[in-house]
């Protein structure tokens, strides 16, 4: 049976993408943040430990809150460091990813578009894209596909924490609404589904049109 690592996977974004390998009739370890902790090291060390194996592995966690860059403290860095970037490069160092799997980062806009009120989630998930990047390559060899999802606003309750007037701020958006997270999780679901194997290596935008960017 194909297994599947969903870190983040009880809620948001991790959840939906979870609830939709699970009808894939996938084996699926949901992992909350009582399963591991990326910003603590020492919980991933510990997971690793006992998950070391499997089919297909999403990368998903949540991100530090809005802060002016003069107020961020070494504390912050610290623990975001950790939290979006030597987490996730510990486990990929550890965790073995079976020839013809998949690996799903979900990182953010932020990546391509920094926001000054998210400077620490900006810097440090774009310094993780560019490691799966390179890994992607590596990956390929096994007929790994890796696939960065960068979500734009999405109804999540990181979103409703973020933006002060929800209603006020979908006007402002192309589609008028935010993406839902089951839409990344049929997103996923079909890549997986319909075996698109050849699609990696690249950051797929998840934003309604929102951005301003081309690439």
């Amino acid at each position: 049976m194909t297994s599947a690592i969903v870190l983040g996977g009880s809620r948001g974004i991790g959840k939906a993408i979870s609830e939709s390998l699970k009808s894939l009739e996938i084996d699926v370890f949901a992992a909350s943040k009582n399963d591991i902790d990326t910003s603590n090291l020492d919980s991933v060390k510990e997971f690793v430990k006992n998950h070391n194996q499997t089919d297909i592995l999403v990368l998903n966690t949540g991100g530090p809150a809005p802060k002016p860059f003069p107020t961020i403290t070494e504390e912050d860095w610290k623990l975001y460091h950790n939290q979006l970037f030597l987490g996730f490069v510990t486990i990929l160092q550890n965790i073995k990813i079976n020839d013809g799997g998949y690996i799903f980062l979900i990182s953010s806009n932020v990546i391509k578009e920094p926001n000054s009120k998210l400077i620490i989630s900006s810097a440090y998930r774009a310094a993780f894209a560019e490691i799966f990047k390179v890994l992607s390559k590596e990956y390929a060899e096994n007929q790994i596909s890796c696939i960065n999802i960068a979500p734009g606003p999405i109804n999540t309750d990181r979103t409703q924490k973020l933006i002060e007037n929800v209603e006020e701020y979908k006007k402002s958006l192309p589609m008028k609404r935010l993406g839902e997270p089951e839409e990344i999780g049929n997103f996923v679901k079909s890549i997986i589904q319909n075996k698109i194997k050849y699609l990696s290596g690249v950051t797929i935008n998840f934003d309604g049109a929102n951005s301003n960017y081309v690439f």
